[in-house]
């Protein structure tokens, strides 16, 4: 039978969305959160029970760090490789389930299976594929803490009741998906939106170079409302305004979509504004701010920058058990 890790993370306070500090509930950062809930969960305890049951060994951590999530992702570790890497093991016994309230949460432990396992560029292996800088990462199953919290497992269709969870893992059924790794050394796995609002929730437009491959969306001229960097279909929509088409985690390819107000002149009438939606599909994205600070949402965790970030395409680099 399988040995079976609970990764419960704590609670805290809102990481940040750029992988330099916040604690384990978002990118990561070696200091706990100050306000933590120690107490396993409801959710963890059904869902441990019910593995029990099932004559699974179990074990359940608690972790409130990236070096918590670390130890526990140690477990998976392959044999040693002659050329000194670290390699997830391909059969292990064990299985990870990681319990998240958000989807910041998830997107912690995936960085850091990604920071333990990516080669360094000077050390890639031959076995590694071409379209990859990781190997493929261990499966690993979500128990929602707040199902409300986790959009991303509603649109996976992956199971969210503890017992549920307990049996996709014992199943063993793997659904490998596509991760976006960024230059901001972090990972996402549904999507980001770029574009910040006012008080009232209206879009504040702003200019930026958005490009897609050899595509140019907007050359940095065009005033816009938002861009949508998508790899699941979490950010579809905004403000009642379709931006993603085909939001498909398997497919390869990063989505991305600007919107951007038009003004449409007519006779003898008052000018009206439409919104024009540019999309573009491809191996990789990147978005370069024009006027200062640029708000943006990754995974659904807040943040801001003023350079340039990239984001680029890891076909079925992570999975999930369905």
């Amino acid at each position: 039978m399988f040995d079976v890790v609970i990764v419960s993370l704590r609670e805290g306070p809102a990481p940040d969305a750029c992988g330099t500090g916040g604690g384990c509930g978002g990118c990561g950062g070696d200091e706990a959160p100050e306000a933590v809930d120690c107490k396993p969960r409801v959710p963890v305890l059904t869902c441990a029970d019910a593995l029990v049951a099932a004559g699974a060994r179990v074990e359940t951590v608690t972790a409130g760090s990236d070096a918590d999530i670390d130890a526990a992702l140690a477990r998976f570790d392959g044999p040693a490789r002659s050329d000194g890497l670290t390699w997830p093991d391909p059969d292990s016994k064990a299985r990870l389930i990681v319990a998240a309230a958000t989807d910041g949460q998830l997107r912690a432990v995936v960085r850091r299976l990604v920071r333990r396992y990516a080669p360094a560029p000077s050390k890639r292996p031959a076995d590694l594929a071409e379209n990859r800088t990781v190997p493929d990462l261990p499966p690993l199953a979500v128990l929602p803490l707040d199902p409300a919290g986790t959009p991303l497992v509603r649109q996976l269709g992956l199971p969210t009741a503890p017992a549920a969870v307990a049996a996709a893992v014992l199943t063993g059924t793997v659904r490998r998906l596509d991760l976006l790794r960024n230059d901001g050394g972090s990972v996402t796995l549904d999507g980001a939106l770029l574009g910040g609002s006012d008080d009232a929730g209206r879009a504040v437009p702003w200019r930026g170079r958005v490009e897609v491959d050899d595509a140019v969306l907007s050359d940095g001229a065009d005033p816009l409302l938002a861009c949508v960097v998508g790899n699941a279909g979490g950010y579809a929509t905004f403000d009642g305004l379709p931006l993603l088409t085909d939001g498909d985690p398997t497919d390869g390819k990063v989505e991305v979509a600007v919107a951007v107000p038009v003004v449409v002149n007519r006779l003898f009438r008052k000018p009206r504004v439409r919104v024009e939606v540019r999309r573009a599909r491809g191996r990789a994205a990147a978005v370069l701010p024009r006027d200062g600070e640029l708000q943006f949402l990754d995974d659904g965790v807040a943040g801001t920058t003023t350079r340039k970030r990239s984001w680029w395409t890891e076909p079925g680099a992570w999975a999930v058990y369905a």
